[in-house]
C-alpha cells in the first residue's frame, strides 16, 4: 500500500537556495560552554569538504570570570569560502 502526498507538510516544503561566495560564522558563549570545541569541529568539517578557511579564536581574558559577565565570554569566528 502506498500513500500519495499532494501537499507536503509545512516544514518539508522546498526552499530557495542562495549561493554565496564567503560565509562568516561567530560562536560565542560563557567560558566553558564549548565554543572553542564547536568552532574547531565546524572548522575541521569545513576543511574536509574542501573550503578555504580562516579562524579567529577569542579566549576570555580572565581565568575564572563570573558566568554571564562580559570578561568571561568565549568566542570563535570562522570564515570560509
Amino acid at each position: 500500500m502506498s500513500a500519495i502526498i499532494e501537499n507536503p507538510p509545512v516544514g518539508q516544503r522546498e526552499r530557495d537556495v542562495e549561493e554565496v561566495e564567503t560565509v562568516t560564522i561567530r560562536f560565542a558563549g560563557d567560558s566553558g560552554d564549548g565554543m572553542q570545541l564547536t568552532g574547531t569541529q565546524f572548522t575541521n568539517t569545513s576543511a574536509i569538504v574542501g573550503n578555504d578557511i580562516s579562524t579567529l579564536p577569542d579566549f576570555p581574558a580572565e581565568i575564572r570570570a563570573p558566568a554571564g559577565s562580559l570578561p568571561g565570554v568565549s568566542g570563535f569566528q570562522l570564515n570560509f569560502s
